[in-house]
């Protein structure tokens, strides 16, 4: 990579990071305008839609021929940071030791830079694709108030059809037991799907508890026996990949998470959320006084099923956990997510491909996202192909990266930003030769 590719990503990402599209309330709108100017600056056309002027989606394009076509897929809105805890500005996008700090630069406005600067390049270089290459920077991901991908897939879909995308989510350099590094890509995502338990007792006067049901109390039991569930294991097609490229074998379900875990302590934390659904209990609200007993508790859980899994599904196990001995309402919310895409593609061909040609000996490993990212969208509506993997070279851990994203002292390598416009450049060319 050239050193002028280099320095061209950092400064746009330290850019990027001094525009505060912290969600909400997103205004996301400026950093579209802010890349629209850098991607017509290098030739490649550029269109800002938005669904309220505040919040634009940018979508860029190199049209091409008949052939497929390629979105690199990200978001431009952030989390909140709070400036106390940070040990530099969380807006100022300082380089300092090779990092660019800032909030996002992980997640994930290294990947949008990096996404920009690959176009942008290619397009200087008069990349002409055999179909349309596009970049989306979209708002409204981490709250999903319909601003972004979702109402682009309804409400403008030329804008955003594509065959095949790449998006956040993937991409961690784990290094086994033996030395030999596996990059993991997902090509699949747990579907979330919340539910809302509601316990119900008696409430009187907290100084006579004798008197009162304590719905609290009550509901207790119950977030004890969901935390103590454990999934009857179960190994999806990304899990079988993801372990075939560690072990050289897929081993029985029950012993999946032991034989992980002699080669890689992160692999095997991956392995262990994927191996059927999870509950965990998140928020739960009862009396509003200190000295009122509460007659209704309501306790609100995280809910992640396999892809294919539906809440219709699953119910029964719920039930099953929670036992018959105390009564309960079961309250379900929106379900979102749980979609995969085949492996059997001239994408995932050009990720394997750059693996190892970026690092001899490497290999790479699908897996299923434990959470869930905008890349749903685009399977439900165009059934695209659509992976994450933005890699990440080595100079800061999973671990290390896992622990910064959406909390203080966010910052990424720029080793790992010249990475991705690599791996962008290449999968580019290799799909759309």
């Amino acid at each position: 990579m050239s050193e002028t590719l280099r320095d061209e990503v950092t400064d746009l990402l330290q850019r990027l990071i001094r525009v505060d599209t912290t969600n909400p309330p997103g205004n996301e709108t400026a950093a579209a305008e802010l890349l629209r100017e850098y991607l017509q600056a290098n030739g490649v056309a550029c269109d800002l839609i938005a669904k309220v002027p505040e919040r634009a989606n940018l979508v860029a394009r190199i049209p091409g021929g008949e052939g497929p076509s390629l979105l690199f897929l990200s978001h431009t809105d952030v989390v909140l940071a709070d400036a106390g805890e940070w040990s530099l500005p969380p807006f100022s996008g300082e380089v300092r030791d090779g990092e660019v700090w800032g909030r996002g630069a992980l997640d994930m406005k290294g990947q949008v830079a990096a996404s920009a600067v690959a176009i942008a390049s290619l397009a200087r270089e008069g990349f002409r694709p055999s179909g349309d290459l596009l970049f989306a920077a979209t708002a409204d991901e981490e709250v999903g108030d319909d601003f972004g991908l979702s109402w682009l897939c309804r409400e403008h879909p030329a804008a955003v059809h594509c065959d095949f995308a790449i998006n956040e989510g993937g991409g961690d350099r784990l290094v086994l037991a033996d030395g030999t590094a596996i990059y993991e890509a997902t090509a699949a995502e747990k579907k979330t799907a919340p539910f809302r338990i509601h316990v119900r007792g008696r409430s009187g006067h907290a100084s006579m508890p004798g008197i009162a049901d304590n719905a609290l109390v009550k509901a207790a039991r119950l977030i004890e026996r969901l935390a103590a569930f454990q999934p009857e294991p179960q190994l999806g097609p990304e899990v079988e990949g993801f372990l075939r490229a560690l072990l050289g074998e897929v081993p029985p379900p029950l012993e999946a998470v032991e034989r992980t875990r002699a080669l890689s302590a992160a692999a095997a934390d991956f392995v262990e959320a994927l191996l059927g659904a999870t509950f965990s209990p998140t928020i739960i609200s009862a009396s509003s006084k200190r000295n009122v007993i509460p007659a209704v508790c309501v306790i609100e859980v995280d809910c992640r099923l396999l892809p294919g899994q539906h809440p219709e599904h699953i119910e029964p196990l719920i039930r099953a956990v929670l036992g018959g001995d105390i009564e309960y309402e079961l309250e379900w919310l929106e379900p979102e997510g749980g979609t995969r895409s085949p492996l059997d593609t001239p994408l995932w061909r050009a990720l394997e491909e750059w693996v190892a040609a970026t690092e001899p000996g490497a290999r790479a490993a699908p897996l299923c996202g434990a959470g869930f990212t905008d890349s749903h969208w685009l399977r439900e509506a165009f059934g695209t192909v659509a992976y994450g993997f933005f890699p990440i070279t080595g100079d800061m851990s999973p671990e290390e990266a896992a622990l910064l994203v959406h909390s203080a002292d966010e910052r990424v390598p720029v080793s790992d930003l010249v990475l991705g416009v690599d791996w962008l450049r290449h999968a580019a060319r290799s799909v759309l030769a």
